[in-house]
C-alpha cells in the first residue's frame, strides 16, 4: 500500500511540473528577448542589453498609457472594494433570500466573454450618450472587477466572530463605529488583497479598455498597437517583461496579505 501510494504521489509531483512548466516557460521567452541585442526574436541570442528598457523608459507614449493605465487601475480598485465591502458583509452576516442565486449573478459577468461585455457596454453607453472616455474604462473595469472583490472579501468574513461585534454593541457602540473600531481592523487584510487583485485585473483588461477608451489609450492598447511595427517589438517585449515582473509582485504580496489575516483570524478566534 505504502508503495502504491508513493508512485501515485510520484506521478502527481510529475504531472503538476509538467503542467506549470507547459505553463510558465513560454512565458519566461518575454524577459529572456527583452534583454536581446537584435531586433529579431530568435535563437541563439546576438547578445545582452538593455537598450530597450532605456528606450522604453523615454518614450513619451509609453508614459502616457502607463499614467492612464495606472489611473484606471487605482480608480477600478478603489470603487470596486468600496461596493464589494458592504455587499460581502451583507452576504456573511446575514440571511439573504436565494443567497446562491444572488451570488452567482453578481459573478456573472466572469462568464460573460469580455468582447459581448465590451459590445454591450458600449451600446448602453452610446445610447446614454456618454462620451468614451476613461471614466467609461472605470465603469466597464468595475463591473468586472466588483465580483473579485466581493469574493475575496466573502472569504476573509467568512468564519468571523461576530460575538466581537455583538460585543462593541453592547458596549454602548453604534453600527458605524462597531465598523470601524471592530469590523474594518479585521478584515483589513482582505480590502488589502482585494485592492490589488481588482487592481491587476483592470490594469491588465485589453477587451473591455479596446471599446470604451475613445482616443484614450492605455497600457495594454498600446502594447497591441505597436506589435504592428517590428522594429517596435524589442521595446514592447521590455515592457511586458517588466508589467510580467510587477504582476508576480502583486499576486504575492496579495496572497501573503490574505495569509497573513487568515492567521490573526486563527489567533483571534483562538
Amino acid at each position: 500500500m505504502k508503495k502504491r501510494g508513493g508512485k501515485k504521489g510520484w506521478g502527481l509531483f510529475v504531472y503538476a511540473i509538467l503542467y506549470l512548466a507547459f505553463l510558465y516557460i513560454p512565458v519566461l521567452f518575454l524577459p529572456l528577448f527583452s534583454f536581446n541585442n537584435s531586433m529579431f526574436i530568435s535563437f541563439p541570442l546576438s547578445g545582452f542589453t538593455t537598450q530597450w528598457y532605456a528606450q522604453m523608459w523615454h518614450d513619451q507614449e509609453v508614459q502616457r498609457a502607463l499614467g492612464n493605465s495606472l489611473k484606471v487601475g487605482a480608480a477600478a480598485a478603489i470603487i470596486s472594494t468600496m461596493l464589494g465591502l458592504p455587499a460581502a458583509k451583507a452576504l456573511t452576516r446575514y440571511p439573504v433570500p436565494g443567497k446562491g442565486a444572488l451570488i452567482g449573478f453578481v459573478n456573472l459577468p466572469l462568464f460573460i466573454p469580455e468582447i459581448v461585455l465590451g459590445i454591450s457596454l458600449l451600446i448602453l453607453l452610446n445610447w446614454a450618450a456618454i462620451p468614451l472616455s476613461l471614466i467609461t474604462v472605470v465603469i466597464g473595469h468595475i463591473t468586472v472587477c466588483v465580483p473579485f472583490a466581493i469574493t475575496v472579501l466573502m472569504s476573509r468574513m467568512d468564519g468571523f466572530d461576530k460575538s466581537l461585534e455583538e460585543a462593541s454593541l453592547d458596549l454602548g457602540e453604534n453600527g458605524w463605529m462597531t465598523f470601524w473600531r471592530v469590523t474594518f481592523p479585521l478584515v483589513l487584510p482582505g480590502i488589502v488583497s482585494a485592492l490589488l487583485l481588482t487592481f491587476m485585473v483592470s490594469f491588465d483588461d485589453f477587451l473591455i479598455a479596446y471599446f470604451l477608451a475613445g482616443t484614450q489609450v492605455t497600457l495594454p492598447i498600446y502594447i497591441w498597437a505597436q506589435l504592428r511595427f517590428p522594429f517596435k517589438l524589442p521595446t514592447v517585449l521590455a515592457l511586458g517583461a517588466l508589467i510580467l515582473l510587477v504582476s508576480c509582485v502583486l499576486v504575492v504580496t496579495a496572497e501573503w496579505v490574505r495569509s497573513l489575516g487568515q492567521r490573526g483570524r486563527t489567533v483571534v478566534g483562538a
